[in-house]
């Protein structure tokens, strides 16, 4: 048995658990648990990522220059005041690394993102999970949780897995009410995908104040969640310590080269939206029209709750679908074990999909 000693609290944090990416059974696999987009990647990105290929034994930019200067262009923001990182789910454990330790606590809602609650016991932080209302973030009960003690507050909005957001005048109002010293992190990933008059990604509310911190990823529009690629805006203080932290050339440069691609590919992206809004509505009503609890959804998935009796359940629908090929996510670990998220595919898998419930439906029956 080893005698190394591991830091206090590591052992009691558990895995993150990725969406499952095999199945048996199936001619073919669908795999719908990873909200991945189903129009693959931008061929100008691909393009600027196979370039690289001949100067892969140099070191890449650390500082990401073209990129930043890119997402600023892009965004209409100040390039000196974004990092980009491997994945977001690196600026994110920067962010609970820089402003969280012992005697400290995270916040963020009871089914959010699940590296939030990693990247706080992984800094000795405390945790708190605050209940939501109806799936969706609990300005409320966020406030009424927040205390002395309370260090950072994340917030995914749209949130992964409900899929459900808060206006921009409810986070304006969770902005207000946290205490001052109090860092909050609006985790905008799914932002391209919501087009609403009340909806804001974050950026201006990072402008106003000194304690809001806006991260976005290339992982779910762009396609390029294998190159790891994810960024953050905030104020300049904030810049600074996670510079401080950050590993040198965090960001490969063949992921750099397609980051800026793909943000000039706007043909590319006006098309990954406009398939969004056509499918996901059409793919809600289908499985409404099974007899399923759809939850409405502002991003590119949809998580569905089945009857909670033998046959019909939500881990029953999970072993069909399997067994079709079919993977879909499921979300016991997101404390709701009645449901299956679905991330939206091409169309000959929308329908796939809906067929092979539609079986089960009434196989179960």
């Amino acid at each position: 048995m080893s005698t190394l000693k591991v830091s206090p609290g590591i052992l009691d944090i558990a895995p993150y658990i990725p969406g499952r990416s095999t199945a048996e059974g199936g001619k073919r696999l669908i795999k719908l648990s990873s909200n991945e987009t189903p129009l693959g990647t931008s061929p100008l990105a691909i393009e600027a990522y196979r370039r690289l290929a001949t100067e892969l034994h140099r070191y890449p930019d650390g500082a990401s220059h073209d990129l930043r200067d890119a997402l600023a262009a892009q965004h209409g923001l100040d390039a000196e005041r974004i990092v980009c990182g491997n994945g977001s789910d690196e600026v994110i454990s920067l962010l609970a690394a820089a402003y969280a330790g012992p005697g400290d606590e995270v916040l963020f809602t009871e089914h959010a993102f699940a590296v939030y609650k990693i990247a706080a016991q992984a800094n000795g932080a405390t945790p708190v999970e605050v209940p939501e209302a109806g799936l969706t973030a609990d300005v409320d009960a966020l406030l009424n949780r927040a205390g002395p003690n309370t260090r950072v507050c994340f917030l995914a909005n749209p949130n992964n897995p409900t899929g459900t957001y808060i206006p921009t005048s409810e986070v304006q109002r969770l902005r207000d009410g946290l205490p001052a010293h109090t860092l909050l992190v609006l985790d905008s990933a799914y932002a391209e995908y919501l087009h609403r008059d009340d909806y804001a990604d974050g950026a201006q509310l990072v402008d106003q104040h000194d304690n809001v911190v806006m991260t976005r990823t290339f992982s779910k529009i762009f396609g390029l969640s294998a190159l790891r690629l994810g960024w953050m805006y905030a104020p300049t203080e904030v810049i600074d310590v996670i510079n401080r932290i950050r590993l040198p050339f965090n960001i490969n440069a063949p992921a750099q080269a397609a980051g800026v691609a793909a943000l000039g590919d706007a043909a590319f992206l006006d098309s990954a939206v406009a398939f969004n809004e056509k499918w996901m509505p059409w793919l809600e009503q289908q499985l409404a029209d099974l007899g399923l609890k759809v939850h409405p959804s502002s991003a590119n998935f949809v998580l569905v709750e089945f009857p909670d009796q033998p046959g019909q359940s939500a881990e029953n629908a999970y072993q069909h679908l399997l067994a079709q090929g079919i993977i879909p996510r499921r979300l016991d670990n997101y404390g709701l074990p009645r449901c299956l998220r679905f991330s939206l595919g091409l169309a000959d898998e929308n329908e796939e999909v809906i067929a092979a419930i539609k079986a089960f439906r009434e196989r179960a029956d």
